[in-house]
């Protein structure tokens, strides 16, 4: 089979999505199908500085096609950005014609690829994941037409879990039936734990992805100075918060006992994870975290929150501990139950690498994207209205956030 996948503002540096898209096209490709990759990039240096940027890395076996968000930096002229990608699938397609087209995120990359599956005659996957699902849609009704219609129309939806499927559900009535649940998976062969016990000293506590107040960071140090026990945190990754992440800690006077590591290479992170003890994401919503399943596989105690996108593969004092999005004192309680509790730590730790194992490997979740576009070859999507109003939307001033 032909694919052609595409993703959105492939961020190497810093995106659990661009380590997804990257994983499941090495699944394609050792399945046998001819796979290339259209992927979107921020090219600007200062936006590239904080969120990560650049072309795409190259996958070994895929075709790998970059398109600079040019519209998006220019103003969040998504509509720009959505033109260029349906010329991109076209031209390719006219050389050698595609079979599958698979868009990662709904908007704007699901709605382009839509587009270009009607005027092609294609069938279209469409990856519903993170932020996308979260407020694409409550923003204007440009986007809440552009994301409706591609949930309406789409020959399939995958999402990453039930708690996620139930709040685009919520916000923009999508029946649940519409949607087909594909777990986040990791690379348990990259992702493994220490070979050899923690050193004696503090228990060492890690925030690893976008360092941003949505994923709680800010969170992390405001219930830092109430943790008791010996700790010491490291904040690993960029994003729009570092600066602001940094002047918190001096503020509280966490300098000697907190470290921000910066951007961390994918082949570098299983060794992050393994020098610490406990990985810390108190984020207030996730489509599915990759960062957590990472941080299980390599063995490391989780603390999180009860948050759409970690409810489906955490369970409090089972295989994690949760605490409610934004609530600094329990996320301080929290804390010091796993830094003070060797046998809790070890606990949780241990059933947290088991679940991984078993439930999250790729080649489980490969195989069943795999068979999701067998049944649905030779099924184009063509029954929906690609014009669109153009409204007001405050992404366009802020289009990262979107």
């Amino acid at each position: 089979m032909r694919i052609c996948f595409v993703s959105r503002r492939f961020f190497p540096a810093i995106s659990g999505m661009s380590i997804y898209a990257i994983n499941l096209l090495r699944q394609l490709v050792a399945a046998g199908h001819d796979v290339t990759m259209i992927s979107q990039y921020y090219g600007d240096p200062a936006r590239a500085r904080v969120y990560g940027g650049g072309p795409p890395p190259p996958v070994p076996g895929v075709r790998v096609v970059g398109l600079e968000a040019l519209g998006e930096q220019d103003g969040g002229d998504f509509e720009r950005d959505i033109d260029a990608i349906v010329e991109a699938i076209a031209r390719d397609h006219a050389v050698n014609p595609f079979d599958m087209l698979h868009a990662q995120y709904g908007y704007p990359t699901g709605w382009a690829t839509m587009i270009a599956a009607r005027r092609l005659g294609l069938p279209c996957v469409v990856s519903i994941q993170g932020g996308d699902g979260h407020w694409v849609g409550s923003c204007c009704e440009t986007h809440r037409l552009a994301m409706v219609r591609v949930l309406d129309s789409a020959g399939a939806l995958l999402i990453g879990g039930n708690s996620f499927a139930g709040e685009v559900h919520d916000r923009l009535g999508t029946p649940l039936d519409r949607f087909t649940i594909v777990p986040g998976a990791v690379d348990t062969d990259h992702f493994t734990p220490a070979s050899k016990a923690a050193p004696e000293g503090p228990v060492r506590l890690l925030y690893h992805g976008r360092v941003d107040r949505r994923k709680g960071v800010l969170d992390f140090l405001e219930a830092l100075p109430d943790v008791r026990g010996g700790w010491h945190a490291t904040i690993s990754g960029i994003g729009p918060d570092v600066e602001t992440a940094q002047a918190l800690a001096v503020e509280l006077e966490l300098t000697d006992r907190v470290t921000f590591s910066g951007y961390a290479d994918y082949d570098a992170v299983p060794e992050l994870y393994r020098a610490h003890g406990v990985f810390v994401s108190p984020t207030y919503a996730e489509g599915f975290s990759n960062t957590i399943l990472e941080a299980m596989a390599c063995g490391l105690a989780v603390v999180s929150c009860h948050a759409v996108g970690v409810v489906d593969c955490v369970r409090d004092d089972e295989n994690g501990l949760l605490t409610d999005p934004g609530d600094v004192p329990g996320l301080a309680a929290a804390l010091t139950r796993v830094v003070t509790d060797t046998s809790l730590r070890a606990r949780l730790a241990t059933a947290a690498l088991e679940e991984c194992r078993r439930v999250y490997s790729w080649d489980a979740v490969g195989q069943q994207i795999v068979g999701i576009y067998r049944d649905l070859r030779g099924h184009p999507q063509t029954a929906f209205d690609t014009d669109l109003p153009m409204t007001p939307c405050r992404f366009r001033s802020e289009p990262h956030l979107l």
